[in-house]
């Protein structure tokens, strides 16, 4: 073939341009002729090892990070988030996948080369969500997924209150019965105030009951019959409006066929002293220990007078009462109790029967040694 090529190149050249060449050709012969042969007992040289060829192999992209929303309202949630770093090719867009909490349904949407967008789509008040994405180049290469990212709407884009409280947090099992469990979890914040607490029973797969309305940090709820499906709890805040808050995270109490567990050890120890007391009045103090091998960060100590006393005021505690049952929660400086550290709130109040001390407390659900 390259004989033909060759000839057919030289039938295109002009005469002069032609004898030029094959002058050419026949003095490069030459020299190649007088060329000295290889000596037959010389070995020759050993030819050099080119370099490995680096791998071609296409790189997919990173994963986006630092998703965020940056802005919720009832009907729509914008997503904004640092940019995949593509590997081999340009990054073309992203995928993103997002389902209602505690829900089955998973939704998805797509967005261009960009680093925000608006998802509406079932989108409603007062929904939790949970997003992840994935970045995609023009190869149809896809990242790892996002970190996710869970938001929930308010139930009101105009005021006076659209923040949803904060998300109870370290929802617990205390003591468990042949019958019944106990729940308590840390209290939520809002920024115009929580006014109690909806308790869920979810059957661990697409739905999820409301049992009770609390306006504290405790429940005791009857134990699921027998089905081993409908027995994790969450909890959600709700404020004056409306307001949802994220869910707290689920535990999981036995069915009346299981056999209860044996009750945690106690961790804590509530030392009650009547520091004065009046005909129709009273002082008294309360010192919180943790006896447990870690901090306690926010508390809240619950128990119920047996006479037919009534707190009219305390220190060192935001004070609650309903009936004979009295909750004190920290205050800022002193949230975190430290292992084998303790803390002393008080309280006053009035009688008229009785001001007999209480004997039974609990520490966040869970019951402490009274003494």
């Amino acid at each position: 073939m390259t004989g033909v090529c060759s000839s057919s190149l030289f039938r295109r050249l002009r005469p002069g341009l032609l004898a030029a060449v094959v002058l050419s050709t026949v003095v490069l012969g030459a020299a190649l002729s007088a060329a000295p042969a290889a000596d037959a007992g010389t070995a020759s040289p050993t030819p050099t090892t080119s370099s490995s060829t680096p791998s071609t192999s296409p790189v997919p992209p990173s994963a986006p990070t630092n998703l965020t929303a940056s802005e919720v309202r009832t009907g729509s949630i914008t997503l904004t988030w640092t940019a995949a770093t593509s590997g081999c090719c340009a990054i073309t867009g992203y995928d993103i996948t997002y389902y209602q909490e505690f829900g089955d349904v998973i939704f998805s949407a797509s967005a261009g080369a960009v680093t925000t967008t608006t998802i509406t789509a079932h989108v409603g008040p007062g929904m939790q969500f949970s997003f992840r994405m994935i970045a995609r180049d023009s190869l149809g290469q896809r990242s790892n997924w996002s970190d996710a990212l869970t938001v929930v709407t308010p139930v009101t884009d105009t005021g006076p209150d659209t923040t949803p409280p904060s998300a109870p947090q370290n929802l617990t099992v205390g003591e468990v019965t042949a019958s019944t469990g106990a729940l308590s979890w840390s209290p939520s914040t809002d920024d115009v105030g929580v006014l109690g607490y909806y308790i869920y029973q979810f059957d661990g797969w697409f739905t999820s009951v409301l049992v009770a309305t609390v306006p504290g940090t405790t429940y005791t709820t009857p134990l699921p019959a027998s089905t081993p499906l409908r027995n994790r709890y969450y909890v959600r805040a709700w404020d004056a409006v409306g307001n949802l808050s994220i869910a707290s995270n689920t535990v999981t109490l036995p069915t009346m066929t299981d056999t209860p567990p044996p009750p945690p050890p106690s961790t804590c120890r509530v030392t009650y002293r009547n520091q004065s007391e009046w005909q129709g009045g009273f002082v008294a103090t309360a010192t919180v220990h943790n006896a447990g091998a870690a901090p306690i960060d926010g508390w809240a100590i619950t128990f119920s007078f047996p006479g037919d006393q009534q707190v009219t005021s305390g220190w060192n505690a935001t004070i609650g009462q309903t009936g004979a049952t009295v909750t004190a929660r920290n205050v800022d400086w002193n949230r975190v109790l430290t292992p084998n550290g303790s803390t002393t709130f008080g309280v006053q109040g009035r009688w008229s029967v009785s001001d007999a001390p209480p004997t039974g407390f609990s520490l966040n659900g869970a019951p402490c040694t009274a003494g």
